[in-house]
């Protein structure tokens, strides 16, 4: 699978029940636990203060990622993304087999 660095923002509709607000949060929170003992999303963090996340997800390709994947996120219709594939870098000191790869 190939990696991926999403920005995702939610907005939720003005006017929305905040109680379908609870409750598309609540199954968000399981998804998302789904979604990486799946192997797709590998970490997740909120910038201070902000109302976004990003996170590394892996899919078989960007099609994949979201449609089949961010795609089956609860909160999904309400969100942007932005979606920058990776690839491992020769430096990097959490892979331990990145120095035997070119750039």
């Amino acid at each position: 699978m190939k990696e991926f660095l999403v920005e995702l923002t939610t907005t939720v509709p003005k006017g929305t029940d905040p109680a379908e607000v609870d409750r598309r949060r609540a199954a968000e929170a399981a998804r998302a636990k789904e979604l990486s003992s799946e192997g797709h999303l590998v970490r997740l963090w909120r910038p201070v203060g902000e109302l976004r996340s990003i996170g590394v997800w892996r899919a078989e390709d960007e099609t994949d990622l979201r449609e089949r994947v961010l795609g089956t996120l609860p909160l999904w219709p309400w969100m942007t993304a932005v979606v920058t594939a990776v690839q491992p870098h020769p430096n990097d000191p959490g892979d331990p087999g990145a120095a035997d790869r070119t750039v």
